[in-house]
């Protein structure tokens, strides 16, 4: 028969009963986040079994026991130590955890930097998904080419500024007149990069109305859509 222990202890205690049951011989079984609906604080749950001890009990009287650490009320931005310097196995939990719950688990072994799952919100518990993954990506493909693009025109246009520096240095009547030229190759650089970044921004944006309820996504557009009109308007006057 198989019984479970849990021992309640504070964040500050956790690694001290890590460290005594790694002494012992205990594996790690599995750690599970729960959010309390009530107060909106986090329970984190360890679990080990005791091999050898196990197998004793289950030759003397057929039960064995999981032990369970519970570390209770903690607060979503509250640091939480890793155990994985102890039980490196624990590592998919926490980015786990990290991932889907936003819990901030310190010092982890293996940190995926909130990459172990792809989600469509922060957390908790909503995976992406794929048309809000095909709008990231198409969103990542515009940004690249957005990018490349402003460096290849900052490159053309600091080559011709330049070139057109080096025929200015023979004489000084032509470095006069070869100054417009540069600053006007500076101004079109300039034109490109703005042109690059406002592409960007309305890529991601796309990004992220992909990922909303449509009506909210509706709503939201005729907003901008009504913002931009009035820009317009105040450029106008």
């Amino acid at each position: 028969m198989q019984k479970a222990i849990y021992t309640t202890v504070g964040i500050d205690e956790l690694l001290p009963h890590v460290q005594a049951l790694k002494g012992v011989g205990a594996r790690f079984v599995q750690m599970h986040a729960e959010r309390n609906v009530d107060d909106g604080t986090y329970r984190l749950v360890y679990t080990f079994i005791n091999v050898r001890a196990a197998q004793e009990h289950i030759a003397q009287d057929g039960s064995y026991a999981i032990e369970n650490l519970v570390v209770e009320g903690i607060d979503q931005y509250q640091e939480i130590p890793s155990i994985s310097s102890y039980y490196p196995a624990v590592f998919p939990f926490e980015n786990e955890a990290h991932d889907l719950f936003g819990l901030a688990i310190t010092d982890m072994q293996i940190d995926f930097k909130g990459f172990f799952y792809q989600v469509s919100t922060a957390e908790p518990m909503s995976v992406i998904t794929p048309e809000v993954k095909a709008a990231r990506e198409k969103a990542m493909k515009v940004r690249a080419a957005a990018e490349a693009k402003a460096r290849k025109a900052a490159a053309e246009k600091a080559a011709a500024a330049a070139a057109a520096g080096e025929g200015a240095a023979s004489t000084g009547d032509a470095a006069g007149a070869s100054a417009q030229p540069a600053a006007a190759a500076g101004s079109d650089a300039q034109h490109d990069e703005v042109a690059a970044k406002a592409a960007l921004k309305a890529a991601e944006m796309e990004a992220k109305l992909a990922a909303m309820d449509p009506e909210k996504a509706a709503k939201v557009r005729a907003a901008l859509a009504a913002k931009a009109a009035r820009d317009k308007q105040k450029k106008e006057a």
